[in-house]
């Protein structure tokens, strides 16, 4: 394909991304299956184009007098992205062969006019609404928040299954593979791959035999923060894709071997464990157990309202090595009669924007409305309160988003906690005590907490957006 045929075919993709809910990676790949005749070079080439202009779309838009048509984007980009002058952008619209049309007057003005100031929102390239929700929550440092949210090549997450094998031996695989893994520095059972080139994780050996899995750290910090330990009951309500439900799934089972134990962070000197009858959870020292690990396990349940995200889930047990019972949920929270007042630990992964993510999918951040925002807050007080009955006395209740925005997190957090009395806030540095956590993050996360409340990001961790509160059971 010519440069201006590669231009082309961007600006195809762009309209199809503006008219679908699929991710931008799966119209990219429908894309590529019907014009066969593009190579490799030519749809990474055109790939890189269609994020290009995704992640700077505000800018473009404003730039192109409000177009937002798949054309206008590419030809604003070549102009304030790449730095082109009007007569090189001229030679890539000549309308020859497969490249696009000619400019028109309009778009030659739109070029050679100054954009003036450009409204904060814009130069966020963020949405007006989204901004807004981020000065209030970030106050100054909104704007690294928001270019970091929104910056390109998020790094590749693994999480080590350490049922299996250990963090050092799965570093020696890859490394054989030919990949530069690092340790993550809030998870110790995470390491992280470079986004360039993207590794083909799902390929690796490691993968397939169920050594890894693909999770970001802010994920894993997530499942950590329950303090799930072998012996107890533990739900994970909102199962989704199943990635926490595999964390979780781990945590009750015995290390694979004296090693992955030698090179796991140092056990705290005291822990958290629930205590039933007298309403209070305590904090004790570990004892010696008579029965082993090995032995005990946990009993862990995932639910979800969609059959086919269970389905999903299964191989991936599967091929980890770990067990859970997956259980559909009732459009109205039936389903869980069983285990009211059961649970040591509910994980609420709760339906969100996904604003967290919008550096992996940045196309989202411009179908957000606010009205959808609402509409998920008021979901998620719902879904937190029929959670909240199946966690027993001195048991906990850890509430968890992907979400940026503080009309999803905070908002849901505050009417929680109106509405039940009987949870009581746990700092999360009490929390950060569980295993499987630096003692860099015990540091650092610890700083960054706000009570009982975590808030992590690209811009503060280095992670995906997650926002965490932790409750117990005190009544």
């Amino acid at each position: 394909m010519t440069p201006a045929a590669r231009l082309a075919a961007a600006a195809s993709v762009l309209d199809s991304i503006a008219h679908s809910r699929q991710p931008a990676e799966v119209v990219l790949k429908a894309w590529g299956a019907a014009n066969r005749y593009a190579g490799s070079k030519d749809r990474r080439a055109i790939a890189d184009r269609v994020y290009k202009v995704i992640r700077a779309r505000g800018r473009l838009v404003w730039a192109m007098g409000g177009r937002e048509d798949g054309r206008a984007l590419v030809i604003g980009s070549l102009s304030l992205i790449d730095g082109l002058s009007l007569d090189e952008i001229d030679l890539l619209h000549s309308g020859d062969g497969y490249g696009p049309r000619p400019l028109s007057k309009q778009e030659r003005g739109r070029i050679t006019s100054a954009p003036g100031e450009l409204p904060g929102w814009v130069a966020a390239g963020l949405t007006e609404f989204v901004v807004e929700d981020f000065k209030t929550t970030f106050g100054d440092g909104w704007t690294e928040e928001a270019h970091e949210l929104m910056a390109p090549r998020a790094p590749i997450d693994l999480r080590v299954n350490l049922a299996k094998t250990t963090v050092a031996g799965v570093e020696a695989e890859l490394v054989e593979a030919g990949l530069s893994p690092e340790r993550t520095p809030w998870s110790a059972a995470g390491l992280r791959l470079s986004a360039e080139p993207p590794p083909n994780v799902q390929a690796l050996e490691a993968f397939k035999q169920g050594h890894i899995e693909i999770q970001d750290e802010g994920s894993q910090v997530a499942c950590w923060l329950t303090g799930v330990q072998p012996g107890m009951t533990v739900v994970d309500y909102c199962a989704g894709g199943g990635g926490k439900t595999l964390g979780l799934a781990m945590l009750g089972q015995p290390v694979a071997s004296k090693a992955a134990v030698a090179e796991a962070p140092a056990a705290p000197v005291a822990v958290w464990s629930p205590v039933g009858g007298d309403g209070q959870g305590a904090v004790v020292q570990p004892k010696p157990k008579a029965k082993p690990v090995a032995e005990m396990g946990i009993r862990l349940f995932a639910y979800d309202v969609v059959q086919k995200r269970l389905d999903n889930i299964r191989p991936r047990l599967s091929r980890a090595g770990v067990a859970a019972d997956l259980r559909l949920l009732g459009q109205n929270g039936g389903g869980v009669e069983d285990l009211v007042r059961q649970a040591d630990v509910v994980l609420v992964d709760a339906p969100c924007s996904g604003s967290g993510t919008w550096r992996r999918r940045p196309e989202d951040a411009w179908r957000l409305k606010p009205a959808e925002v609402e509409r998920l807050h008021a979901l998620q007080v719902q879904i937190l309160g029929r959670a909240a009955e199946l966690v027993k006395p001195g048991g906990r209740l850890v509430f968890v988003t992907c979400s940026m925005l503080r009309g999803e997190n905070e908002a849901t957090a505050d009417a929680f906690e109106e509405n039940h009395p009987a949870f009581a806030p746990v700092p999360v540095a009490e929390a950060l005590k569980a295993a499987n956590l630096t003692d860099a993050a015990r540091e650092r996360l610890g700083a960054l907490a706000e009570g009982h409340r975590l808030r992590l990001s690209p811009a503060s961790t280095g992670t995906d957006g997650f926002f965490a509160a932790v409750y117990e059971r005190t009544a």
